[in-house]
């Protein structure tokens, strides 16, 4: 009997020791709006008519616009600026790429996608900016793409025959994002009848890098502007509204932007 109840106790040492304890992974920390939130976006802009109305209703009102402007002349030769991407070229494609594959913006990828130049047009934007220069007016592209992107943006440009898509009116990103500096080199020569763009920041420098409670009173306070010198295109995909939820920190973790922008939705 003694001889039983020991192989039994040392039996139990033994599983005593061979049991592990359960160590439970860290929690998966799920995002719901970043980055997956850009494909919902591109999807609706690849496949919704509302969009391809919408930027139609923008580029028509533009050219009734224009017509009123050139009725009126200037002191100097009338231009327009333009945004570039979304604004005359679609990159809904990237977006889609980058958020099925759990990845939101970055340049290496960005540059990738743009040297393909293979872009679609925004509708309306081609027969606008084609109108623009059957009239005369000059056509600035200031946009915040590289200096290296410079050849692949204007063969993209080029292959839909887009006016002035040279160098001399290609304005690239150079130390800074804002665009104030580019519109007054070109005010220094023509008179800037209107502005096209996605983002206020396409507009002036007065929605430059504000919270966003800032920019929406901006926009409220620049409401005569709008359909007039300023004509917006639709963008939920990406832009300065979004940076401006989570104040322009664009090295805090998906996470961390996600809960930031949830914490803004309104909800009941």
């Amino acid at each position: 009997m003694k001889r039983i109840l020991g192989v039994l106790l040392l039996a139990g040492m033994a599983a005593c020791k061979s049991v592990q304890p359960v160590v439970t992974p860290p929690a998966v920390q799920s995002t719901k709006l970043i980055p997956h939130g850009a494909a919902w976006a591109a999807l609706w802009q690849q496949q919704s008519g509302e969009y391809k109305a919408l930027c139609l209703q923008a580029y028509q009102l533009a050219a009734l616009r224009l017509d009123q402007y050139l009725a009126k002349g200037g002191a100097k030769p009338l231009a327009v600026v333009t945004d570039i991407d979304e604004t005359v070229l679609d990159n809904s494609p990237y977006s889609v790429h980058q958020a099925l594959n759990d990845r939101g913006y970055d340049e290496k990828s960005w540059a990738e996608w743009t040297a393909k130049a293979a872009a679609d047009t925004v509708p309306g934007a081609p027969n606008f900016f084609k109108y623009a220069a059957s009239k005369g007016v000059q056509v600035f592209y200031i946009t915040n793409r590289a200096e290296s992107e410079r050849a692949a943006t204007l063969k993209n440009l080029q292959r839909y025959n887009f006016p002035f898509a040279d160098d001399q009116h290609l304005m690239l990103k150079t130390t800074t994002s804002g665009k104030e500096a580019r519109r007054q080199q070109v005010l220094q020569q023509y008179d800037i009848v209107m502005l096209f763009g996605d983002n206020l920041s396409d507009f002036s420098n007065i929605f430059d890098k504000k919270p966003y409670e800032e920019r929406n009173a901006a926009a409220l306070k620049s409401s005569a502007e709008f359909g007039s010198r300023f004509i917006v295109l639709p963008n939920p995909m990406y832009g300065d509204w979004e940076g401006a939820i989570y104040n322009f920190q664009y090295k805090l973790t998906d996470h961390q932007k996600d809960s930031i922008m949830q914490s803004v939705l309104k909800n009941y």
